[in-house]
């Protein structure tokens, strides 16, 4: 079963590329995949279906230049296809088309533009079923607590498409990685090398690879399987490096935001900075320290979170001398209120096609925000209230990643008052669907695995608790 999920998973994240101009084509296509999966799940899982996944998801990428791929990507040169600048056509960012707006991140867009299936998404939530958001969130036990940080474990993120791995940084300088899927759950392994708080990483799309960055003022590269550590590349300007990415099309290349307010891009396969990827000629360096970064899915547009409550938008310019950033859009959430967590999302479904961020800020809100242009121009559309103003705990929220198919749509944000907020985004009232109580100190990081099976979250203290859905939604 576990084989046909990530076909789906495949197919549904290229299905926003397929047809632009004939969204009931996509729509038909993609519930005669799932009918065809589901059939297919009944039978034995087995090595020729992986080999189709695999050879499946080279050819969508080739076709369609979006990377998806389940192989490493070691060896992969930066995507030939991108020009000097983000394209111009409509479709060329993160697979969505670009509406006409006016107005800046100031100004709260109205209900009615919703950014959601609407309630004739009748073949949206026939992919997921019937369920109710309160019924599909309805997470109320607890799989397992992990309790090996000695200090605050401020990100956790599950791998890419796997049910079972989730990495944990935490402030006592070290990275570990859990499998959440053995009988019992147990630790992986703990990556030591870091000496200094451990602040950001990121899987790389075979999840072969984890790369880290520290307040030390290096990034590490660690191979998952072996247990090990590949390489460490200290910060050119000596700087603590708050924030790391891999690139989604190229896992050579590495985003980094630090201390000093510099957005760098590093070769991690030769140790080597870009030369105006940062500080070298000034275009890719913000006001403040760069607390957070989210880039879509087609790694051309960059979103950087300061200290000092702005984004900064960065658009990927392809030269010969390799890729390098440009700065394009800033907006002020609030003055002096850090944003401690990006996360970008494009709706896939027929209804809504809008790509969307997701903020937070330590000024008591999370915000949804609409991607208005191809340089990364932010519209307010909604706003939440939630505990989050001290400056050493950086709060972290998820989008809920099956939420394209849905009526509606859930977002899961932690909180200084030890709880876990479960918000649906379209409720103008109370939208908060589902409430987790299990901390007992500020609930920093939250992370879904890829099919919404559990649920974990961080706290302040380091502590780690995964969370599953209640029995009659888990077996089925």
């Amino acid at each position: 079963m576990l084989v046909c999920q990530q076909i789906f998973a495949l197919d549904a994240k290229f299905n926003a590329h397929r047809a632009p101009n004939h969204p009931n084509f996509r729509t038909l296509y993609i519930r005669r995949r799932n009918q065809l999966l589901r059939e297919s799940a009944k039978n034995e899982e087995s090595a020729f279906k992986r080999h189709y996944l695999r050879i499946r998801s080279q050819l969508l990428q080739q076709r369609y230049g979006t990377s998806f791929d389940q192989t490493s990507l070691h060896s992969r040169s930066f995507s030939a296809r991108s020009s000097s600048r983000v394209s111009e056509s409509p479709d060329c960012v993160g697979g969505v088309g670009w509406e006409s707006h006016e107005g800046g991140a100031g100004k709260e867009v109205s209900p009615k533009e919703g950014v959601v299936p609407t309630k004739e998404a009748d073949a949206s939530r026939a992919i997921v079923g019937g369920n109710s958001i309160a019924e599909n969130y309805a997470f109320v036990g607890v799989h397992h607590i992990f309790d090996q940080h000695t200090g605050a474990v401020t990100m956790i993120k599950f791998a890419n498409n796997d049910r079972s791995l989730l990495g944990c940084a935490s402030l006592d300088g070290t990275l570990s990685v859990c499998n959440v899927g053995s009988t019992p759950p147990t630790l992986h392994c703990m990556f030591v090398g870091h000496t200094n708080a451990v602040t950001g990483f990121d899987w790389s799309v075979a999840n072969d690879l984890l790369v880290s960055c520290s307040q030390d003022g290096t990034i590490c590269l660690w191979n998952v399987a072996a247990k090990s550590r590949l390489r460490s590349v200290k910060d050119p300007s000596g700087a603590e490096v708050l924030a790391c990415l891999f690139h989604p099309s190229n896992n050579n290349i590495v985003i980094a935001g630090n201390s000093k307010g510099s957005v760098d891009l590093l070769n991690i396969s030769t140790g080597i900075y870009q030369r105006g990827g940062g500080s070298s000629n000034g275009s890719s360096r913000v006001e403040g320290r760069v607390l957070s970064l989210a880039v879509d899915a087609s790694g051309q547009l960059l979103w950087a979170g300061t200290n000092k409550g702005t984004i900064t938008s960065f658009v990927f310019v392809v030269g010969g001398g390799g890729p390098k950033l440009q700065r394009c859009r800033r907006v002020t959430l609030q003055e002096g209120c850090p944003v401690t967590c990006i996360s970008w999302r494009a709706w896939i479904s027929r209804e809504a096609r809008d790509p969307t961020l997701l903020v937070n800020c330590a000024a008591n809100v999370v915000c949804l925000y609409r991607v208005l242009d191809q340089e990364g121009l932010l519209k307010l559309k909604r706003r939440f209230a939630v505990r989050h103003k001290s400056l050493r705990c950086p709060v972290r929220s998820t989008f809920c990643p099956l939420m394209s198919f849905r009526e509606g749509a859930c977002v899961v944000t932690g909180s200084e008052d030890s709880c876990v907020y479960f918000i649906d985004i379209e409720r103008e009232v109370r939208p908060v669907v589902n409430k987790l109580q299990g901390h007992a100190c500020p609930v920093l990081g939250v992370s879904f695995n890829y099919d919404e099976s559990l649920l974990a979250t961080s706290d302040l203290q380091g502590l780690v608790i995964v969370w599953s859905r209640e029995k009659k939604l888990r077996d089925g």
